[in-house]
């Protein structure tokens, strides 16, 4: 028995995605969507690629991270429960170029997300190398919480007559995932609807999410039920507590992969071949060569299954 054998692990398998939180230099909660394999052993094993390693740099200053799994698109499930996992990662400075150690995660990649099975061919490999140098981040738990799915509501979207940063983004969705810390200063996260105020915006943490004043973040995503068509966007700032409530006053908003302009693809390939590149120049590494053959079979497998 492990502690994640505490959660119902069909659900916890059957999510597509999580939101998984990391701590910034500043001591920010960081939170993105990402994809997770659970592992026999109890831990969850992700992955980034070198374009995004700012969750790598930061687990290998603060090892102290928390995910949860509370947007069932594409699961098959309804009203899944939302399941929220605090733990320690890893991360070793070991460039992936194959799936080796990891491909029952890279099959259940191919598998759920078809298009990603188009990255393998060679047409497409001079524009997709960067996404296939990864770093393994394993995270082990030591806290697991089951909590019921956010209730359903008639309330409105937040309109964007506001003039805060993010409203725009957060009036697109119907809720949010608020990253804080607790007093240990360990990451935690909870889904909550933002309401907009004049000051910032008014979120509720649910029971048993023990959030405290501080740098804080709120955190938007969406993808189709074959992970495509993704978007996400977050919103940073400080939480407040003010009388019985708590306030998200917002200072920066970071959209990593655009705003849906048409010069956006071409932006975010620019940019995720520049920091690769930065990520080797640094540690003086030449690009190492990706094993494509070896990608290619599991994605020839998963198209068969």
């Amino acid at each position: 028995m492990t502690l994640l054998d505490s959660a119902p692990l069909d659900v916890l398998d059957a999510y597509r995605t999580c939101e998984f939180v990391t701590l910034g230099r500043d001591g920010t909660p960081l939170a993105w969507p990402t994809a997770v394999r659970r592992q026999e052993d109890g831990t969850l094993l992700l992955s980034t690629s070198l374009a995004f390693a700012q969750k790598a740099l930061n687990i290998r200053r603060d090892g102290r991270v928390a995910l949860l799994f509370s947007d069932p698109t594409g699961s098959g499930l309804d009203h899944a429960p939302q399941i929220f996992v605090g733990g320690r990662a890893e991360c070793p400075d070991e460039i992936m170029t194959g799936p080796q150690g990891a491909e029952d995660y890279w099959r259940m990649l191919f598998e759920r997300q078809p298009h990603s099975r188009a990255y393998v061919s060679p047409p497409l490999r001079p524009l997709t190398t960067w996404y296939y140098l990864r770093l393994l981040i394993t995270v082990t738990p030591d806290q697991v919480v089951v909590r019921p799915p956010l209730p359903a509501s008639d309330q409105q979207a937040p309109g964007t007559e506001h003039l805060l940063p993010g409203a725009a983004q957060l009036a697109r969705f119907s809720s949010a995932v608020l990253a804080a810390r607790d007093t240990s200063g360990a990451p935690v996260l909870a889904r909550t609807r933002p309401v907009p105020t004049g000051d910032g915006f008014a979120v509720e943490v649910p029971a048993g999410c023990a959030a405290t004043e501080g740098p804080a973040s709120l955190l938007v995503h969406r993808h189709d039920e074959q992970l495509n068509n993704m978007h996400n966007a977050l919103v940073r700032g400080t939480l407040k507590a003010v009388g019985d409530g708590w306030l998200l006053v917002p200072t920066k908003v970071v959209e990593p992969m655009g705003t849906g302009r048409p010069t956006d693809a071409f932006r975010v390939l620019r940019d995720t071949r520049r920091a690769t590149a930065r990520y080797l120049e640094r540690r003086g590494l030449t690009r190492p060569r990706v094993r494509w053959d070896e990608f290619k079979a599991l994605a020839a497998a998963a198209k068969r299954r």
